[in-house]
């Protein structure tokens, strides 16, 4: 398993996982929605803020991030690649592109949704804290945010 910055070689492999899991997001139901998610996907790779995992040659995970928000825009991972800690080790990548001292926000389902319970619990679990209630594409979501802890 290979965890790197995404390059533009690797926006095929990033549109077929997207196409795979985009169930599981709002704002990824229609073609014109995918397009402009692959807008999204070429600005970022642009700046260095995109991270994916390979496995056999194969994309089977994807983090978009902002540095300067100091947010995670994305994270999607191959179903049949779960359980492998392959979220957990692109996050750890991505922390080595922020500052030391730099909040990290990221939104997710609210709870009660059963999108979002495997996300929820995932944030949870690498010390994620719930923040406010807001509103993505039209989906209501919660905010998360992280802080490293003195000496992490």
């Amino acid at each position: 398993m290979e965890i790197r910055l995404a390059g533009t070689g690797d926006t095929a492999g990033w549109l077929a996982l997207v196409e795979q899991v985009r169930d599981s997001f709002p704002g990824l139901e229609s073609r014109e929605a995918m397009e402009e998610h692959r807008k999204t996907v070429l600005a970022f790779l642009a700046r260095d803020e995109a991270i994916c995992a390979v496995d056999g040659g194969r994309l089977v995970g994807a983090l978009l991030f902002s540095k300067k928000a100091g947010m995670l825009c994305f994270l999607a991972v191959d179903e049949r690649c779960r359980r492998r800690h392959i979220a957990q080790s692109m996050v750890e990548y991505m922390l080595t592109f922020l500052e030391p001292d730099r909040e990290i926000a990221v939104t997710t389902y609210r709870e009660g949704v059963p999108e979002g319970a495997a996300a929820r619990a995932f944030y949870k679990r690498l010390g994620f804290t719930e923040g406010r209630l807001t509103e993505e594409f039209g989906s209501p979501v919660q905010e998360f945010r992280w802080k490293r802890s003195k000496g992490e």
